[in-house]
């Protein structure tokens, strides 16, 4: 998810919707409203991927107007942040006022898919907005649930990254970026001085720590989760990636105290006023530009492995990352909802809103386009199609990205007040979260 937020009341709540019937947002009766009969209006609700709200707004207003001048559709635009888009979905799958679309963070998708809320997207559906075949592979493995239909499509790409600051390597001494974890500790040390800190982390961004810890994970060769879906937090390769991510405030000490309570970017406000070197982070570019960083001053690379070159299983060093693009099933235009999908994911789009917002058009023709091309973009890119994998597609991924990344995030409290975070104290905390898990 791009400005990774952290839903965690929602993820909480998601297990008590997953065992109601769930009724599904959409277009309800009333002025204005939108049917397949006479599709005047559809609701939207946008993610927020820019800057702030306002942002999203202008990027957005200009191409929905295009829409309804092409169709004769209005489309109703609502900006949510993600701090409240989980909860949002969750009442609309269970109140029936929801919109047409909707974003959705694509770690969401088996979870939400699982209410029944939104449509799915069959053979005949996917030949509605163009065909299934258009969009990257690995963009689609985190659609839903794998024996399934999709429940969204993919509409922004993006991959984890090092973001590292130039200039500050280059007082350093340091040549070019790490790119296995034993570099990036040596690294670390020489960068962390002068109060300044050699990497940023957000310790208490729930979702952020489940990206983080799931990738080391996969290098440890492990997962969170069983070949039948059954949570499995407490096994050596999930203890080793806690352990190991935590570790680099703990025992490292390249992390500064403070981001145990990190969870609103603060890491890359950090980063871009030279208070670290270097920041893990998906589509960072925007940010940076918006704090007032200009390009030339930070550089990036593939995110760091175990050693050797990013690749896949043990050698996988990113999420895939990004947001898709679901409709509630019981919408009531749902020939204009598909209209506007199609739109979304058109070429044009692609091109204009992943350039945008420095993401990655997840649709192949598009992201041929000479604007993605770029050497930072470059490197999310081949990463996307080399080295990274999708989280676990299961019902209760919403549940583990809130029990475990709470597991982490108090690993993290106990490191900045100095308290000892060894094996045992990992694995207990990650015992703690699986309890919390639906059992099966």
């Amino acid at each position: 998810m791009r400005r990774i937020r952290v839903a965690a009341a929602g993820a909480l709540t998601l297990s008590l919707v997953l065992t109601a019937a769930a009724c599904g947002g959409g277009t309800t009766g009333g002025s204005g409203s939108g049917s397949n009969e006479q599709p005047k209006t559809l609701t939207y609700w946008a993610s927020n991927q820019g800057a702030s709200i306002e942002v999203d707004k202008k990027v957005l207003r200009p191409e929905l107007d295009k829409f309804e001048k092409e169709t004769g559709i209005k489309v109703k635009l609502e900006v949510v942040p993600w701090a409240d888009l989980l909860n949002r979905i969750l009442t609309a799958t269970t109140s029936g006022q929801g919109p047409d679309v909707l974003n959705i963070g694509n770690t969401w998708s088996a979870s939400l898919q699982s209410t029944g809320a939104l449509l799915p997207f069959d053979a005949k559906t996917f030949e509605a907005i163009g065909g299934k075949d258009r969009f990257v592979d690995s963009a689609l493995g985190s659609t839903g649930m794998p024996a399934q239909d999709p429940a969204a499509v993919p509409l922004y790409s993006m991959a984890y990254a090092l973001y590292y600051n130039k200039q500050m390597f280059k007082d350093a001494g340091i040549a070019k970026p790490p790119a296995t974890w034993d570099e990036l500790t040596a690294t670390g040390k020489k960068l962390t001085k002068d109060g300044k800190a050699a990497i940023g982390v957000e310790g208490s961004n729930l979702s952020n720590n489940i990206h983080q810890v799931f990738v080391l994970a996969k290098q440890h060769g492990a997962d969170f989760f069983t070949a039948d879906g059954k949570a499995d937090f407490t096994s050596d390769g999930a203890v080793a990636a806690v352990k190991q991510y935590v570790d680099l405030m703990a025992a490292q000490k390249i992390v500064a105290p403070g981001n145990a309570e990190y969870a609103q970017n603060q890491s890359l406000s950090d980063f871009a006023k030279d208070k670290t070197a270097m920041v893990l982070w998906q589509t960072a570019s925007a940010t940076f530009k918006a704090q007032g960083m200009n390009d030339d001053e930070w550089g990036v690379a593939p995110a760091p492995v175990p050693s050797g070159k990013p690749g896949a299983d043990a050698q996988t060093n990113s999420m895939v990352a990004g947001i898709n693009m679901a409709v509630f099933k019981n919408t009531k235009n749902r020939d204009g909802a598909l209209k506007f999908v199609k739109f979304m994911t058109s070429d044009r789009e692609q091109v204009l809103l992943n350039k945008t917002y420095g993401s990655i058009p997840p649709v192949k023709s598009a992201q041929q386009d000479s604007a993605f091309n770029a050497p930072a973009l470059t490197v999310l890119r081949d990463t996307l199609a080399t080295s990274a994998a999708a989280l676990p597609q299961v019902p209760e991924e919403s549940q583990f990205e809130t029990v475990v990344g709470t597991a982490v995030k108090n690993l993290f409290a106990d490191a900045a007040a100095g308290k000892p975070v060894t094996t045992e104290s990992v694995k207990a905390e990650l015992d703690k979260a699986q309890q919390q898990m639906p059992k099966k």
